[in-house]
């Protein structure tokens, strides 16, 4: 049974921001000042539906979806674009595939004692972020 990854995480590190925001064609001013954010995570999960807030002092991100289902993900405050985007579990990990423009795109959360782990993907670029549980 996958695990429950209902909480809130502060940020902790991230390694290869920058390249990974290239890759989806961020600006360079744009790039430099999310490298600078030190965003915290708010999960809501219940049996197959989630939320996932990503909390900055710039702009906060909401996904809200159903496991298994796709639905059209607006990234307009991320990069401009949409994508097809369905989330579902992998053994212990939640695992996101966003179909669009950009090749080989999505995500990937899982656990490791009190600490969320993020890895992100976009062409050929991988960004981690490191968070640890506070409640």
């Amino acid at each position: 049974m996958p695990p429950n990854l209902t909480g809130y995480y502060r940020f902790v590190s991230q390694e290869n921001m920058d390249n990974y925001l290239r890759a989806l064609d961020i600006n360079v001013v744009l790039r430099k000042l999310v490298c600078l954010l030190k965003p915290d995570k708010e999960i809501i999960h219940t049996g197959d539906h989630m939320v996932i807030r990503t909390i900055t002092t710039l702009r906060d991100y909401v996904m809200d979806f159903d496991l298994g289902v796709q639905f059209e993900e607006d990234l307009g405050p991320v990069d401009g674009r949409k994508c097809q985007t369905t989330v579902s579990w992998e053994g212990d990990q939640l695992v996101c595939e966003q179909l669009g423009e950009k090749r080989n795109r999505g995500w990937r959360h899982w656990l490791e004692g009190d600490q969320l782990h993020l890895r992100m993907t976009a062409e050929d670029e991988v960004c981690v972020q490191v968070f640890q549980k506070v409640k």
